[in-house]
């Protein structure tokens, strides 16, 4: 079976420009009678008429071609003729793999002993200082507001 998403140009679904971008609306599963091979133009063309107009792209379910399995909300950038995840943080960018990351490297200390840190990004904290942006909290700490704590670049630091 061919999977194909269909794609509407859309402002920018982060809001963190106003560029435009194909945005991908649904994705539909073709026969492969119905294509000829993969992300051969007889595919799209077939979804343009059975579904009656749009922008159809082929995607690959095993990521053997444009990055990765396209899904409801995600980017196709034509220029790259890739599928993208949208980008989380308007401080992250994509990296030579078009991977988005963030500005500061992923902290190195993720656990300790049988606890585990519970990390994600803090945008507001890196928009104060843009040194900081990691934050975290111990899986073990069950307490009604737990301790937060931020990553320094070599070790967490309670807030």
């Amino acid at each position: 079976m061919a999977h194909f998403a269909e794609l509407k140009t859309k402002p920018d679904p982060t809001g963190f420009t106003s560029d435009t971008h194909q945005v991908v609306e649904r994705v539909v599963v073709v026969g492969n009678d119905c294509v000829p091979s993969d992300m051969h133009q007889d595919g799209e063309t077939w979804c343009i008429n059975f579904f009656n107009g749009g922008i159809w792209k082929q995607t690959s379910y095993n990521n053997n071609f444009r990055k990765m399995y396209a899904g409801i909300g995600m980017v196709y950038d034509p220029v790259k003729d890739k599928f993208l995840s949208q980008q989380p943080h308007a401080s992250w960018s994509l990296d030579s793999s078009d991977d988005w990351q963030a500005p500061i490297t992923y902290p190195t200390v993720t656990e300790e002993g049988d606890v585990r840190y519970n990390i994600s990004w803090n945008e507001t904290k890196y928009n104060a200082d843009n040194t900081t942006g990691w934050e975290a909290t111990k899986s073990n700490d069950e307490s009604e507001t737990p301790t937060k704590y931020n990553w320094n670049g070599s070790a967490w630091v309670s807030e």
